[in-house]
C-alpha cells in the first residue's frame, strides 16, 4: 500500500494536488460561486426582516427528524414545497446526503439503475455504497439508453433513470422531455432529476427545468438543493407520498443526521419565498448566460457546450488550467480551475459560474484576457464519452 506521502507526491506531480483556497475577495469578481440570483451577495439586506418573522428559531435541532421536538419551520418548509410543486416533500442535510439517501432507499430488490455517466459524484457513491445494480449510458444518449430499457425491461421489477437536469460542469441540459416520453413506453421505469444547478434559476417560479417543461408529474423523484441560488444549506425530495414514507424510514443519511438546525430552514423558507418572485432575475441571469457563452465561443472558436449560467472553459490538462485559473485571479477575477477526479482526463478547464447582478461590461478584461492566453491556440474540443 502506498504511503500518504507517496499519494500526495504523485497528486503534486500531477497538478492534482488540492488545498482549502484563502481568498481576499475585495476588489475581486466572483466567478466561482454558485449564488446564481446573487441573493447570497444580498443576504445582509434581509437581517431585519427574517427577525422580525423568525426570531424564534432554534439554533440547534439536537437531533435528528425521527426525535427532535424543534421541527416546526421544517414542516413549514416542507408543506410551502409541496404547495410549489404539488407533491410531497423531504428535507435533507445537504444534496449529498439526499442523493446518497434516496438512491439508497430505492436499492430495492429486482431495480436496475440507468445513469447518464455524467451524472454527479453523490449519485455515484450512493449506488457504490448501497451496493446497487446500475448501467450508464452515454451522455445525453437517448439511443443508448433505450436500448438498455429495452435489453433489461423485463429483467427488472423497476428501472431507475437518473439524470441531472443541468449537469454541473458543462452547463449542458437533459433532454427531459424526450426521457419523460421513453419513460411512458415501459410501465416499470422511473424518472429521478437532480434539479440542484435548476431550482431557482429556471421554471417560472423557479421550480427548475421539470417546471420549465412543464413536466414535475412525469418525474417520480426530484431533487432540489438550498446551496445554491437559494443562498442557504439543505436540499430536499419531491415524490409521491408513498416513496417519502420509504425515505423516511430507509434513507440512512435522512435516519442518521442530526437535522439542520430550525434557524437553517426558516432562512431556506424565507429564501425559496423570494426565489418564486425573482423572475426577472432568472431573465437577466439566461441573457448573460447566453452573451457570455458567445464571447468564449468567439475567443476559443469552438461551441461552450452550455445552455445556462455554468460555462466551462477547456484547457486540456490539469497544469494549464491551475496556469489560467492564476492568470485571472492576478488581473481580479476568481474562477477556479476543475481537475481530476471532478473531470475526466482530457476535460480539465476553467469552471466559470454567473450570476444575476454580474455586469458583462467589466468582465472585458476577462475577454481580453483569453484572447490574448496561449492556451486559445491549443484547446481541444471535449466530448465526454
Amino acid at each position: 500500500m502506498p504511503a500518504i506521502a507517496d499519494i500526495l507526491s504523485s497528486l503534486e506531480k500531477e497538478h492534482r494536488l488540492r488545498t482549502i483556497p484563502e481568498f481576499n475577495n475585495k476588489g475581486t469578481i466572483d466567478l466561482s460561486s454558485n449564488d446564481y440570483l446573487s441573493l447570497g451577495s444580498h443576504c445582509h439586506e434581509f437581517k431585519e426582516e427574517f427577525m422580525d418573522r423568525f426570531g424564534d428559531a432554534d439554533f440547534s435541532s439536537s437531533a435528528s427528524r425521527l426525535l427532535s421536538t424543534k421541527q416546526k419551520y421544517h414542516a413549514q418548509l416542507e408543506a410551502f414545497l409541496e404547495q410549489l410543486y404539488g407533491k410531497p416533500s423531504l428535507l435533507f442535510n445537504s444534496g449529498y446526503h439526499a442523493n446518497v439517501g434516496c438512491i439508497g432507499a430505492l436499492t430495492l430488490p429486482s431495480t436496475l439503475f440507468v445513469c447518464d455517466k455524467l451524472i454527479h459524484a453523490s449519485i455515484v457513491d450512493g449506488l457504490k455504497i448501497s451496493g446497487s445494480e446500475f448501467k450508464r449510458f452515454h451522455h445525453n444518449d437517448i439511443i443508448k439508453l433505450r436500448k438498455i430499457l429495452e435489453a433489461s425491461a423485463l429483467n427488472y421489477e423497476r428501472i431507475i433513470i437518473v439524470v441531472e437536469s443541468i449537469y454541473s460542469m458543462d452547463g449542458d441540459e437533459a433532454p427531459l422531455t424526450e426521457l419523460v416520453k421513453l419513460k411512458k413506453e415501459f410501465p416499470n421505469v422511473l424518472l429521478y432529476v437532480d434539479e440542484a444547478h435548476a431550482f431557482g434559476v429556471r421554471g417560472t417560479r423557479g421550480l427548475g427545468i421539470t417546471e420549465e417543461k412543464r413536466i414535475i408529474n412525469d418525474i417520480d423523484i426530484i431533487i432540489g438543493t438550498f446551496g445554491k441560488a437559494a443562498a442557504s444549506a439543505g436540499a430536499f425530495a419531491v415524490c409521491s407520498t408513498e416513496m417519502k414514507s420509504l425515505l423516511i424510514n430507509t434513507a440512512r443519511p435522512f435516519i442518521f443526521s442530526t437535522a439542520l438546525p430550525p434557524v437553517n430552514i426558516a432562512w431556506s423558507l424565507m429564501m425559496t419565498e423570494k426565489i418564486i418572485e425573482m423572475s426577472a432575475a432568472r431573465q437577466q441571469l439566461i441573457s448573460l448566460s447566453r452573451q457570455f457563452s458567445h464571447r468564449l465561443e468567439e475567443i476559443s472558436g469552438k461551441p461552450t457546450g452550455s445552455t445556462s449560467q455554468i460555462i466551462g472553459y477547456l484547457t486540456g490538462n490539469a497544469e494549464a488550467a491551475i496556469s489560467l485559473g492564476n492568470i485571472l485571479r492576478e488581473n481580479g477575477f476568481l474562477a477556479m480551475p476543475i481537475r481530476r477526479p471532478t473531470v475526466p482526463p482530457g476535460g480539465e478547464r476553467i469552471r466559470f459560474s454567473l450570476s444575476a447582478d454580474l455586469d458583462i461590461s467589466l468582465l472585458e478584461p476577462l475577454f481580453n484576457i483569453l484572447s490574448h492566453n496561449p492556451l486559445c491556440d491549443d484547446l481541444r474540443v471535449y466530448f465526454p464519452k
